[in-house]
C-alpha cells in the first residue's frame, strides 16, 4: 500500500523544502516504503486531512494519519519492525530526540536567518504574503533585517557544528557505519538550506559537508532529486 506524504512546497511543487518533510521523505525511503508525495503550500496545511494538523509532514497509511516527523519515524519502526530499523533501540531514541532539540537551537535560526529571503521568493503570491506576515510577526522586525545577519553570523554557526564534525572524524554517520534517524533530522536541516538558498554554509572540506554528500546518495540519491537552489 502506497503512502501519502504531504510534503510542504512554494510555487514550484517539484521543489519540497521543508527540514521536517525531509525528514520523513528519508525516514520512509530508510524504510522501503512506497509513497506518494502531496505537495502542499503553507495556506493549503489547514485543509490536510481535516484539519489534523498545524504543520506538515502528514502521512496517511491506510487508515492512520499520523503528523510530526518524529512521531511519524517512531509509527514507522513500530508498525514495520521487519523493515531496517530508524533507531536501532530506545538508547537510539533518546539519542534522536537530543539531536532533534539540539538541531532546532543551533543549526534552524542560522539556516533561517541565511534563507529567509531565499524561502520568501519561493512562494507564490499569496503564500508569500502569508509567509512575510507570519515571520515577520514571530521575529518582531522585517524579513530583510533577518537576513542581514547571516555574513556575520557565518563563522559562528560553522564552528557551533564541531561537535558533530568531531565525532564524524571516528565514524561516517551519526548512526555509526550506517544512518539512522539522527542523521535524517540534521540532513532535514542542511537540505532545506540547500534547496533554499545559494548562499554557502559550510566548505567542501568540512567533515560536516562530506557526511551530507554522503546523505544526498542514500536512498538511489533521493536528496539530489531536488537540485540545489541555483545562484
Amino acid at each position: 500500500m502506497t503512502i501519502l506524504l504531504y510534503d510542504l512546497v512554494g510555487r514550484d511543487a517539484a521543489r519540497p523544502f521543508s527540514p521536517h518533510c525531509w525528514k520523513a521523505a528519508m525516514a520512509l525511503a530508510h524504510k522501503g516504503l512506497d509513497i506518494s508525495s502531496v505537495p502542499t503550500r503553507f495556506l493549503e496545511v489547514p485543509a490536510v486531512e481535516g484539519g489534523v494538523s498545524k504543520t506538515v509532514p502528514v502521512i496517511r497509511d491506510g487508515d492512520r494519519v499520523v503528523a510530526d516527523s518524529f512521531a511519524i519515524a517512531l509509527y514507522l519502526d513500530e508498525t514495520y519492525p521487519e523493515r531496517p530499523t530508524l533507531f536501532a533501540g530506545e538508547g537510539g531514541k533518546a539519542m534522536a530526540r537530543f539531536i532533534e532539540r539540539w538541531s532546532q537551537l543551533t543549526i534552524h535560526p542560522y539556516v533561517t536567518s541565511a534563507a529567509i529571503m531565499d524561502l520568501h521568493a519561493m512562494q507564490d503570491e499569496a503564500n508569500a504574503a502569508y509567509f512575510r506576515t507570519n515571520r515577520e510577526q514571530r521575529f518582531g522586525k522585517r524579513l530583510e533585517e533577518v537576513m542581514a545577519a547571516r555574513d556575520a553570523g557565518l563563522a559562528a554557526f560553522r564552528a557551533a557544528l564541531e561537535p558533530l564534525r568531531s565525532m564524524l572524524a571516528y565514524q561516517p554517520f551519526i548512526g555509526g557505519q550506517s544512518p539512522l534517524f539522527a542523521d535524517y533530522i540534521v540532513f532535514g536541516a542542511l537540505q532545506w538550506a540547500r534547496i533554499a538558498t545559494p548562499y554557502r554554509l559550510l566548505d567542501d572540506s568540512d567533515l560536516v559537508a562530506q557526511w551530507f554528500e554522503r546523505c544526498l546518495d542514500l536512498h538511489d540519491g533521493l536528496g539530489r532529486k531536488v537540485a540545489a537552489a541555483a545562484a
